[in-house]
C-alpha cells in the first residue's frame, strides 16, 4: 500500500508541474483516489500511519508544486527573510493574558506572555488575567495601542511572492468548503466519485452541551452493547473532537444503531443525542478537509503573500451570483459544524484575515452583513460561545476605523430587536417570567458586541457618521422603549404572593446596559448637532411612553396657601416599575423631564423600607437592592436624583414639594387633621417621612455631579473615597468594588487616592489598608447619598467616636457644598419655601411636645441637617455678595412665626426647646451648632447693612463666634478633667480592696502553684537563679541536680486540678503524630508505602522520612479524654462531612480547647529527681574507666547471649572471668512503679506512633514499637533544633509553651515506655545499636558507620541501656551514679563515631582558602589525621590541613551537640549554662561542651581513650563503605546537613506565569492548556487535575499532586497553583485546603484567580510564614482548621488533585 502511494505521488507531482493539465481536476482526482483508502478505518484509526500516508501521497507533492522546490529548503529561506508584524497567537482556556492600563485602547486589547515580556508595557501599569479561550494577541495591531504596538519579536519584515498559489488555493479552499457544508450523507460530489459505491457506512455520534459525560457512556453501553472502556474511549473522543464513529457496517445496521442510541439517550427532560449515518467515503473526505484546513493554517504563518491570496479567494464572490463567498458560507454553516471543524475554521480565520489589517476590515464587512443570521444561529446553538464564530466579534468591533465605516450599531440593535420579541408582553414591554437563562446569556453576547463598538469614540465627525450613529441610536431607543416600565408590580394586599416572580433577568439586562447607556451619552456629547438631534429622538420616545396615564382627571391639593393640580397616582395602589432606562437616558442628556417616573421609583423604595410591600416577596427586595447598588445605581438611582434636581430647578419649589408629599402619600401627615392611632400606620408614616426628608436632603445637598455644579470627575471619585474611608480603613480591592466602573473597567481610584488617604502596609497576615487623611475629615457628610443604612450608622458612630477622643463636640454638620451651576441655582429655593418651613416646624413641634409616636430621632436628625444646609447656603451667598443681592432668605423664614396665633412659634424658638428634650440628648451638640450658625448669619446680614464699618463688624462677629466656641471648649475640658479625677479615685479604691483581699487570703496564694501556661523561659531563669551550689553539667560524675518541682495541672475538660505523680491517675497532652520529610535533602529517595517489612531501628543520616510528634500543650485527665473521644464518635458518626475533617477510625479528633487536629495523647510522666553523692561518684571514677565499662557491658551482654556473642577480648581489656553481675556493683535501685492508668496510656501512645510512623495496623506486641518510640523522640528533637537555628533563637528559653510541654512529655514517655515491653526485646535492640559503635557486636544487618544517624543511635542506646540491669526475680534499674557513667560513656562513644563521620565525609573537600591557623585544635586534628591515614591504607590523605579538619568538625558537630543538650536536659532536668540562653556561636560551643562533659578540643577525647578507641578506629576505617567513600566511588552525607527551605521563588509573579506558559505535560501530546502547579518543597512542576497524569497507587487512582505528595512530603505537601495564584495544602488523599499565596500587589493584597489582575510581587514575610508552617509541622493543623471553619457536605475531590 505504502509503495503504491509513493508511486502515485511521483505521478501526480509530474502532472501538477505540467502547466497543460487542469490543476483542479487533477487535484480532485488525486483526492478521490487516495483519501478513501487513507481514512478507511475510522473505528480504530492508526493516526500516525494515516498522517504519514497523507504527507506522502498529497501534501508533499502539493507543497513541492506550491513552493517550486523542496519544502524544507524553501521554508528555511523564508524564515530568514523576516517575521510577521502581527503575533496572531490564539489563546487557549486558562492561558495568561496581559493588558496595559496606560496604552491599551480598551480592556480587550491584550498580549500573550512572550510579546508582553518583550514589550515596553512590561514597565507600565498592567493587568494580567486568565483567558477563557478563543482570544487573539493584539501585538502589532496599531489600532489597539496608543503606544508600543510592536514587541521586539514582531518588527516588520519582508517576504517573497509565491508562484502557483493562485492556482492551488482556489481548488483547496473550494474542496474544504464543499466538504464541510456537504449535506448528502450517502453520496459524494461527482468529481470525487471514481470508484463503484460500496455499502460501507459509519454511525457517527456528535457532541452537545446538554448530555453529561456519564449519560453518553451509559447510552452507548446500552445501545451498542460495548464495554465500559470502549464507551469511555468513544465519549472522550467525542468531547474532544466533536464527533466520533461508534459503529461501522452496512447501512441497515448503522441505521439501527442510530435509532437505539437515540432511544436510550432520550428522556422526559432531554432530547436525544445527535446521531447521523455517513457513508465511509463522505466521512473520509470530511476528515481530510479538516486536515487540509490545518495545513493551510500552518501555511498562513509562512508568508504575508499566502495570507493575502488566501483572503482574496475566500472573499471573492461569483460574478452574477447572489451566493455568499467562501468564508461567508463557512461562517453561516458554523453552528452546524462539529467542534473539531469549528476549531480548524476559527484558527484559519485568525491566522489569515486577522493577520492582515486590510483583509480584517473586509472580513468584518462580511461578518456584519450576516451578523443577524450568525447571532440567531448562535442563540439556538448548544455549544459554548468560545466555539462559535460570533466570538470573533471582539476582534473586529473594537477596531475604531471599522466602526466608523460600517453601520454596525444599527445592525446590532436590530439584531437585538429581532431576538427579543419572544419576551414582549401585550403592551410591547419586556417580561422575562419563565425565561431560559442559557438562552438569555446568549443574548447578552449581542449586548457585549454593542459595548465593544462604543468603547472608542470618534475623533472626527462626518455627516455620514452622524447619520449612521443616529440611525443606530434610534434603534437602541426602541429597545429602551420596551424596557421602560417593564415588569410592573402592584402592591399585594391581604394575601402574600404564592411564588416570587423572576426578577434577575430584568436587573441583569439593566446591568449589561449600564455602560452602554453611558457610552451612548458620551458619543452624543462629542458633537453639538448630534446631541440636539439625539435629544429630540429621545424626547419623542419618552413622550410616546408617557401617554398612558393622561386619561385620568386632575386633582387639586392645598397646603400652606399653595395649590397643586396633578393626575391622581398612588404608588401603594397603582402599578409601578423601577425600570426607566429611557427617562434616565434623557436625564443623562441633562434636559428637562417631569419628575413623575423617578419619583415613583423613589417612593417605591421608601414604601419597601416601610414594609408596605412585604407580601410581594423577596423579588421586590432584590430589585430595590440592585436599584441602589454600585453595579446599577449610575443608570438608575443616581439618574433619578438628577431628574428630581432638574424638576426642582424648573418648577415652583412649593409645587415641587406638594408633588413629593402627594406621591409619598403624606398629605394628611402634615395637615392639621389628627393622625390615626393605628400603630402600624403611624410607623409607616414615620418611615415614609424619614425617606422623604432623606430624598430632599439629596436633592438640595448632592451637587457632586459634573454639570449640576462646577466639579470634575476626579472630585466626584475623591468624595466617594472620602466617605468610604469615613466608615473604616479599607483595602484597595474593597474600595474598588464600592466604586462604579467605566467602559474600560476603570474606577479612576489610582489618580486620586493618594490625595485623600495614606496607605498602611500589611503585616505577615491580613492586607494593606488606606486610612483617610485628617484634613479630609471635614468633607464628611453624614447623609451621603450612596451610604446604605448600615454604612450610615457605622460612619456616624466612627466619626462621633473620633471627635469624642479628640475632646471635641459630637456635632456632625454638613460640609459647605459647592455652588449649583446657573441652570440649577433655583434648586436651593426648596429650602426656604413655605411648604418646607411648614414641614420643618411641624416635625420640630411634635418633638418639643413629646408626641413620641409621631416622630423619631432619625427624623429630627434629618430636619437639623436640612436647617444646616439652609444656613450654610445663606452664609455662603452673604459672604460672596452684598445683602441686597441675596434673595435666599432662609434666616428670615426660619425666624418668622408659623402663624398669627398667640401660641405660634418659629424654628429658632423650637430649637431652644429641643435642647431640653431628654430623648434628643445625642443631638444637643448639633442643635448648638445650628444656633451658632443662626447667630453667624444674623451678624453677616447686620454687617452687610452697615457698610461703613463692614470690616470691624466682620472681625467682631468672628471674635464673638470664637469667644463662644472658646467658652464651650473650656467647659468641655473642665468636665473631662472632672471625669478623669473621678475615674482615678475609683481605681484607687479598687486597688486597695484588691490588696486587702490578697493579704486576707495569703495562704491560698502561697500554697497554690500552677505549672500549666508558665513560660518556659521564666521557669528556667527561676531554676537557674536558685541553683548556686551545684554545677551545670548534664553528664558524668559531676552531673548537676535535677530541677524538679511540684506539677499541679488543670484538666481543660473537667477543670479539676491534679498533681502529677507516678501512682496517680494519668494526665495526658493532646498530640499529633505524623510522618515528615522536613529535614531531608534527597527527595528523590523512594519511600516505602508499606511498613510491614521496614526496620526503623537505624535512621539514614539524610533523615529521609521521620515520625514527628507535636502537641498543642493542652492537658486532660486520661479518663476525661476517653469520654470526650467516645462522645465525639457517637456524635459525629452520622454527619456527612466528618470524613473530610478528621478520621475517627484512626483516632483523630480536634483538641477541645484550640481545635487543633490530634490523633493521640502523650501521657505526662513526672521527672524523677536523681541526686549524685559526690563521694560515691569520686570512688567509682577511680575504678570505672571507659575500658572497664566496656568490659563490664560486654560480659553482661555475653551472659545474656552466651552462644551468640563472643567475649570482647582485647589487649588491656581484662579477661572473660568477670562476673555476670558485676554491672550491678556500681549501684542499682528499684524501677519506678507506674499506675495502671499511666501504663495504659504509655501503651496507647506507643502503639499510635508505631501505627502512624509505619502505616500499619495497630499491634501492641510488635517488636518495632520501642524502636519507633526512640525514633520519634530523636526526630522531634532534631526538628525543634533545626527550627530554633533557622529562626536564630537560643537553644533554651525560647521555645513556645506548647513545644516545651510537648518535648518534656515526649522524652519522659520515651524513657518510661521501656517498662511496658519485654526487657529481652529491648536488650536485642540495644545490642544492634551498639553494633554500629562496637564492631564486636556487629551483625549481618548492622549498617556501616556512614549509613546511620548518630543522634538516633544515641537516643536509642541511652533509653534502652537500663534493660541490661534486668534480672529474672528483681525489677532493677541503674542508680544515679551508674546512670551518670552510662550516659557519659554512651555519649562519648557516639560523639567519637560522629566525629569520624564528619572527617570521612569531608575528606574530599578542598580548602576554600589558605590559613595559618596553628592552634592546639589544628595540631591535634593534624596528628589524628595521620593515624587515620595509616588505618585506611592511604585512602585518607594525611596532607589535609589540620585547621580545615578542625573547622569541618566544629561546624559539623554543632547540630548533634545541640540536639544532645536538648535531649539530656529534658531527660535529666539539669539546668543548662547561661550561654545557651543567648545567641552566640563561640560561647554556645564552649557551653555545649561544658554541659555535655566534652573537652573544647574534641580531639583530646580520642587521646584520653586512645588505648580503648584505637581498635575501634581501625575497625571503623576498614569498613568497605568507608573505603568506597574515601576513594570517591560513593558520596556520604556531609555535615552539618543543609537546612531545608522552601524553593526560591521569583520576585515578579509574571516570571512564574512565563514558566507555566512553557510547561508541557510529559504524558500528554495534545496542545490543550493544563493546570500547572509548583511544589514548594522541591520545585517540581506538575500537571494537576488532569486524567493524563493520574497514577494508580495501591489500587487507587491518585492525581499528580496527591501522588507526588506521598513521595515528596510523606503525604503532606504545599503547592502553588500558578494560573490561579493560590497555595494548596494537602495531607493524605482526602484532605486539603486553599491558603493565601505569598504574592501581593502594591496594595498589600493577594489576588486569587487573578481577578483584579494587578502586578504581583513576592512578600518575603509571608513566604517565611509558609516556611515556618512547614517546619513547625502545622500544615495538617491548618488544613483541619480550614475545613472545620468551612464545613461543606460535598467537598473537593483532593484525591484527584
Amino acid at each position: 500500500m505504502y509503495l503504491f502511494v509513493c508511486l502515485s505521488m511521483g505521478y501526480f507531482l509530474l502532472q501538477w508541474c505540467d502547466e497543460r493539465f487542469d490543476f483542479q481536476a487533477t487535484f480532485l482526482q488525486c483526492l478521490a483516489k487516495h483519501v478513501p483508502n487513507i481514512y478507511s478505518a475510522e473505528m480504530d484509526p492508526l493516526v500516525e500511519k494515516q498522517e504519514e500516508m497523507v504527507q506522502a501521497a498529497i501534501l508533499y507533492p502539493l507543497e513541492c508544486y506550491l513552493f517550486g522546490e523542496d519544502p524544507d529548503i524553501f521554508l528555511e529561506k523564508l524564515q530568514q527573510s523576516g517575521t510577521s508584524q502581527l503575533c496572531g497567537k490564539v489563546f487557549k482556556g486558562g492561558e495568561t493574558t496581559y493588558s496595559c492600563r496606560d496604552c491599551a485602547v480598551d480592556p480587550t486589547c491584550v498580549l500573550c506572555i512572550d510579546c508582553f515580556q518583550n514589550s515596553i508595557h512590561k514597565n507600565h501599569r498592567y493587568k494580567m488575567h486568565s483567558s477563557t479561550g478563543g482570544g487573539f494577541c493584539d501585538c502589532g495591531d496599531t489600532e489597539a495601542w496608543k503606544a508600543g504596538p510592536l514587541c521586539t519579536k514582531h518588527e516588520p519584515g519582508a517576504s517573497k511572492i509565491m508562484e502557483h498559489s493562485r492556482r492551488v488555493f482556489p481548488s483547496v479552499i473550494k474542496y474544504i468548503v464543499d466538504m464541510l457544508i456537504w449535506e448528502e450523507d450517502k453520496e459524494l460530489p461527482v468529481e470525487l466519485t471514481i470508484r463503484e459505491k460500496v455499502d460501507s457506512y459509519y454511525c457517527v455520534l456528535f457532541n452537545d452541551e446538554h448530555h453529561s459525560y456519564d449519560h453518553v457512556i451509559y447510552s452507548l453501553q446500552r445501545a451498542l452493547g460495548c464495554e465500559l472502556g470502549e464507551a469511555q474511549l468513544h465519549t472522550t473522543a467525542i468531547d474532544k473532537e466533536g464527533r466520533r464513529a461508534v459503529k461501522a457496517g452496512h447501512y441497515a445496521s448503522c441505521q439501527e444503531a442510530k435509532e437505539e442510541i437515540k432511544r436510550h439517550s432520550e428522556n422526559v427532560s432531554q432530547r436525544p443525542l445527535h446521531v447521523e449515518v455517513l457513508h465511509a467515503d463522505v466521512m473520509a473526505h470530511q476528515k481530510f478537509a479538516l486536515r487540509l484546513g490545518s495545513w493551510l493554517n500552518k501555511l498562513m504563518s509562512y508568508s504575508s503573500d499566502f495570507r493575502q491570496i488566501f483572503c482574496q479567494i475566500c472573499l471573492k464572490e461569483e460574478a452574477g451570483s447572489e451566493k455568499p463567498c467562501f468564508i461567508s458560507k463557512l461562517m453561516l454553516w458554523d453552528a452546524r459544524l462539529h467542534k473539531g471543524a469549528r476549531k480548524v475554521l476559527h484558527e484559519l480565520i485568525f491566522s489569515s484575515f486577522f493577520m492582515e489589517m486590510e483583509y480584517k476590515k473586509l472580513f468584518a464587512v462580511e461578518f456584519v452583513k450576516y451578523y443577524k443570521a450568525l447571532q440567531k444561529e448562535y442563540i439556538s446553538d448548544d455549544h459554548d460561545r468560545v466555539l462559535s464564530v460570533t466570538a470573533l466579534s471582539v476582534q473586529m468591533f473594537t477596531v475604531p476605523t471599522l466602526v466608523c465605516t460600517q453601520n454596525v450599531i444599527t445592525t446590532i440593535t436590530e439584531t437585538l430587536l429581532e431576538v427579543l420579541p419572544e419576551y414582549l408582553d401585550k403592551n410591547d414591554k419586556f417580561n422575562f417570567q419563565g425565561y431560559s437563562q442559557d438562552k438569555l446569556n446568549r443574548v447578552y453576547a449581542v449586548i457585549y458586541d454593542l459595548r465593544y463598538v462604543l468603547v472608542s469614540k470618534p475623533t472626527v465627525w462626518t455627516d455620514r457618521l452622524r447619520e449612521r450613529f443616529l440611525e443606530g441610536f434610534v434603534s437602541f431607543l426602541r429597545i429602551l422603549t420596551c424596557m421602560q416600565g417593564m415588569e410592573e408590580i402592584k402592591r399585594q394586599i391581604g394575601q402574600h404572593i404564592e411564588v416570587d416572580p423572576d426578577w434577575e433577568a430584568a436587573i441583569a439586562i439593566q446591568m449589561q446596559l449600564k455602560n452602554i447607556l453611558l457610552m451612548f451619552q458620551e458619543w452624543c456629547a462629542c458633537d453639538e448637532e448630534l446631541l440636539l438631534r439625539s435629544y429630540r429622538e429621545c424626547h419623542k420616545a419618552v413622550m410616546r411612553c408617557s401617554t398612558n396615564g393622561r386619561s385620568r382627571e386632575k386633582t387639586v391639593f392645598h397646603l400652606c396657601g399653595h395649590t397643586l393640580e396633578s393626575r391622581p397616582y398612588r404608588v401603594s395602589a397603582d402599578p409601578v416599575s423601577i425600570h426607566l432606562p429611557l427617562s434616565r437616558t434623557l436625564a443623562g442628556g441633562f434636559l428637562f423631564l417631569l419628575v413623575e417616573y423617578p419619583l415613583r421609583c423613589l417612593v417605591l423604595v421608601a414604601q419597601v423600607a416601610a414594609e408596605m410591600w412585604r407580601r410581594n416577596g423577596l423579588s421586590l427586595i432584590s430589585q430595590v437592592f440592585y436599584y441602589q447598588d454600585v453595579k446599577c445605581r449610575e443608570e438608575m438611582y443616581d439618574k433619578d436624583i438628577i431628574m428630581l434636581q432638574i424638576g426642582a430647578s424648573l418648577m415652583d419649589p412649593n409645587q415641587f414639594l406638594l408633588l413629593i408629599l402627594q406621591r409619598y402619600e403624606l398629605a394628611d401627615a402634615f395637615k392639621k387633621i389628627k393622625p390615626t392611632k393605628d400603630q402600624d400606620l403611624i410607623k409607616q408614616y414615620n418611615v415614609l417621612i424619614e425617606e422623604m426628608l432623606q430624598i430632599l436632603i439629596y436633592v438640595v445637598g448632592e451637587r457632586y455631579v459634573p454639570g449640576i455644579s462646577n466639579v470634575t470627575k476626579e472630585d466626584v471619585i475623591m468624595r466617594e473615597i472620602i466617605h468610604l474611608l469615613c466608615i473604616e480603613p479599607m483595602a484597595h480591592s474593597a474600595i474598588t468594588k464600592s466604586l462604579p466602573e467605566n467602559e474600560n473597567n476603570e474606577t479612576g481610584l489610582e489618580n486620586v487616592i493618594d490625595k485623600v488617604a495614606t496607605f498602611k502596609k500589611p503585616g505577615v497576615s491580613g492586607h494593606g489598608v488606606y486610612e483617610l487623611k485628617d484634613e479630609c475629615l471635614k468633607e464628611f457628610n453624614m447623609f451621603f447619598y450612596h451610604y446604605t443604612k448600615t454604612q450610615h450608622s457605622k460612619a456616624e458612630h466612627t466619626q462621633k467616636k473620633r471627635r469624642k477622643q479628640e475632646n471635641r463636640d459630637e456635632a456632625l454638620p454638613p460640609p459647605p457644598p459647592p455652588d449649583f451651576s446657573p441652570a440649577f441655582s433655583n434648586v436651593v429655593r426648596i429650602l426656604n419655601c413655605d411648604v418646607m418651613m411648614h414641614i420643618l416646624r411641624t416635625l420640630l413641634q411634635r418633638a418639643v411636645e413629646l408626641e413620641t409616636h409621631l416622630w423619631t430621632e432619625a427624623m429630627i436628625q434629618m430636619v437639623l441637617h436640612l436647617l444646616s444646609l439652609g444656613l450654610l447656603e445663606e452664609k455662603q451667598q452673604l459672604q460672596k455678595s452684598p445683602e441686597e443681592e441675596v434673595t435666599f432668605d432662609f434666616y428670615h423664614k426660619a425666624t418668622r412665626m408659623g402663624s398669627s396665633a398667640l401660641n405660634a412659634v418659629n424654628v429658632l424658638m423650637l430649637l431652644e426647646k429641643l435642647k431640653r428634650v431628654p430623648q434628643l440628648e445625642a443631638q444637643k451638640d448639633t442643635v448648638n451648632w445650628i444656633l451658632q450658625m443662626f447667630d453667624m448669619v444674623k451678624r453677616l446680614r447686620e454687617k452687610s447693612s452697615l457698610a461703613t464699618i463692614g470690616a470691624t463688624s466682620s472681625s467682631e462677629a468672628t471674635k464673638g463666634d470664637e469667644s463662644s466656641q472658646d467658652k464651650e471648649k473650656a467647659e468641655r475640658k473642665r468636665k473631662a478633667e472632672a471625669a478623669r479625677l473621678h475615674r482615678q479615685k475609683i481605681m484607687a479604691q479598687m486597688s486597695a480592696l484588691q490588696r486587702n483581699f490578697i493579704e486576707t487570703h495569703k495562704l491560698l496564694y502561697e500554697n497554690t502553684l500552677e505549672v500549666q501556661g508558665k513560660d518556659d523561659a521564666i521557669m528556667e531563669e527561676e531554676s537557674i537563679s536558685s541553683a548556686i551550689d551545684y554545677s551545670r553539667i548534664a553528664l558524668g560524675p559531676k552531673r548537676g541536680l535535677s530541677v524538679t518541682e511540684k506539677e499541679v495541672l488543670t484538666c481543660i475538660l473537667c477543670q479539676e486540678e491534679q498533681e502529677v505523680k507516678l501512682e496517680s491517675a494519668a494526665m495526658v497532652l493532646s498530640a499529633c503524630v505524623q510522618k515528615s520529610t522536613a529535614l531531608t535533602q534527597n527527595r528523590s529517595r523512594i519511600l516505602e508505602l508499606s511498613g510491614d517489612t521496614l526496620d526503623p531501628l537505624f535512621m539514614h543520616p539524610d533523615l529521609p522520612c521521620g515520625t514527628h510528634t507535636g502537641s498543642c500543650g493542652h492537658v486532660m485527665h486520661a479518663a476525661c479524654w476517653q469520654k470526650y473521644f467516645e462522645a465525639m464518635q457517637l456524635n459525629f458518626r452520622q454527619r456527612l462531612h466528618v470524613e473530610q475533617i478528621f478520621d475517627l477510625e484512626n483516632g483523630e479528633y480536634l483538641c477541645p480547647l484550640c481545635k487543633s487536629l490530634c490523633n493521640t495523647v502523650i501521657p505526662i510522666v513526672p521527672l524523677q529527681a536523681q541526686k549524685i553523692n559526690s563521694e560515691d561518684a569520686e570512688a567509682v571514677s577511680q575504678i570505672l574507666s571507659l575500658a572497664r565499662w566496656l568490659e563490664i557491658v560486654t560480659v553482661r551482654i555475653s551472659g545474656y547471649n552466651k552462644q551468640n556473642l563472643p567475649p570482647f577480648t582485647n589487649k588491656g581489656m581484662g579477661n572473660s572471668a568477670l562476673e555476670f553481675h558485676s554491672i550491678l556493683s556500681f549501684g542499682v535501685q528499684s524501677s519506678a512503679k507506674y499506675s495502671s492508668s499511666i501504663k495504659e496510656m504509655l501503651i496507647l501512645f506507643a502503639t499510635t506512633i508505631y501505627r502512624v510512623g509505619l502505616k500499619v495496623a495497630p499491634n501492641e506486641a510488635d517488636s518495632r514499637i520501642p524502636m519507633m518510640t526512640w525514633s520519634t523522640c530523636a526526630f522531634t528533637i532534631q526538628c525543634i533544633e533545626n527550627l530554633l537555628e533557622t529562626e536564630g533563637k537560643p537553644l533554651f528559653g525560647s521555645l513556645q509553651n506548647r513545644q516545651h510541654s510537648g518535648l518534656k512529655a515526649l522524652v519522659q514517655f520515651a524513657a518510661a515506655q521501656r517498662t511496658t515491653s519485654p526487657q529481652v526485646l529491648i536488650q536485642k535492640h540495644l545490642i544492634r545499636l551498639l553494633g554500629v559503635l562496637l564492631p564486636n557486636f556487629k551483625g549481618e544487618d548492622t549498617p556501616s558507620l556512614l549509613e546511620v544517624d548518630m543522634f538516633h543511635v544515641l537516643v536509642g542506646a541511652v533509653l534502652s541501656f537500663p534493660s541490661l540491669y534486668w534480672e529474672d526475680a528483681v525489677d532493677l534499674q541503674p542508680s544515679s551514679v551508674s546512670s551518670a557513667y552510662n550516659h557519659l560513656y554512651l555519649f562519648h562513644l557516639t560523639t567519637l563515631a560522629h566525629i569520624m563521620q564528619i572527617i570521612i565525609s569531608s575528606a574530599t573537600e578542598s580548602p576554600a582558602a589558605h590559613s595559618s591557623d596553628n592552634s592546639e585544635e589544628a595540631q591535634s586534628a593534624q596528628s589524628f589525621c595521620r593515624e587515620v591515614s595509616q588505618y585506611t591504607s592511604g585512602c585518607f590523605s594525611q596532607d589535609i590541613p589540620g585547621w580545615l579538619v578542625w573547622d569541618c568538625v566544629k561546624k559539623g558537630i554543632m547540630p548533634y551537640l545541640r540536639c544532645a543538650a536538648l535531649f539530656f536536659h529534658y531527660l535529666l532536668g539539669v539546668s543548662p549554662p547561661e550561654e545557651l540562653l543567648q545567641v552566640s556561636e563561640e560561647g554556645q560551643f564552649k557551653a555545649l561542651c561544658s554541659y555535655l562533659s566534652l573537652p573544647t578540643n574534641l580531639f583530646l577525647l580520642f587521646h584520653e581513650y586512645w588505648d580503648t578507641v584505637n581498635p575501634l578506629l581501625q575497625r571503623w576505617c576498614a569498613d568497605p563503605v568507608v573505603l568506597s567513600c574515601l576513594k570517591g566511588k560513593s558520596i556520604a552525607i556531609r555535615y552539618p546537613r543543609k537546612r531545608n527551605h522552601l524553593i526560591e521563588l521569583p520576585e515578579d509573579y509574571s516570571c512564574l506565569l512565563n514558566q507555566a506558559s512553557q510547561f508541557r505535560c510529559p504524558r500528554s501530546s495534545d496542545d490543550e492548556q493544563k493546570h500547572p502547579v509548583l511544589c514548594l518543597f522541591c520545585g517540581a512542576m506538575l500537571c494537576s487535575q488532569n486524567t493524563c497524569c493520574q497514577e494508580l497507587v495501591n489500587g487507587e487512582e491518585l492525581g499528580a499532586c496527591t501522588s507526588h505528595a506521598l513521595q515528596c512530603g510523606a503525604g503532606v505537601c504545599m503547592f502553588l497553583k500558578i494560573r490561579e495564584c493560590k497555595v494548596v495544602l494537602i495531607e493524605g488523599k482526602t484532605r486539603g485546603c486553599l491558603y493565601p499565596a505569598p504574592y501581593l500587589d502594591e496594595y498589600g493584597e493577594t489576588d486569587p484567580g487573578l481577578k483584579r489582575g494587578n502586578p504581583l510581587h513576592l512578600c518575603q514575610e509571608r513566604y517565611r510564614k509558609l516556611h515556618l508552617l512547614w517546619q513547625q509541622h502545622c500544615i495538617i493543623e491548618e488544613i483541619a482548621r480550614s475545613q472545620e471553619t468551612n464545613q461543606i457536605f460535598f467537598g473537593f475531590n483532593w484525591q484527584l488533585l
